[in-house]
């Protein structure tokens, strides 16, 4: 299973495609800049793409 769900991450975005724009600019942010809002420890992911997809379930991530 994968984690976070997606049904789950859509009560927080409206819209799949708003969903992957913003994990794929989170994981390109965490790339260049090792940047993380959450201790690394702390993450189910070893990926920058399934870390996004955890900060935007944790409310981290606020869409405009």
């Amino acid at each position: 299973m994968i984690y976070p769900s997606i049904d789950k991450l859509l009560t927080k975005i409206d819209s799949k495609y708003k969903l992957v724009y913003i994990v794929s600019r989170r994981s390109r942010q965490m790339y260049e800049t090792s940047f993380y809002q959450m201790k690394e420890k702390d993450y189910c992911s070893s990926k920058n793409i399934g870390r996004a997809l955890e900060e935007v379930s944790n409310n981290l991530i606020h869409v405009k």
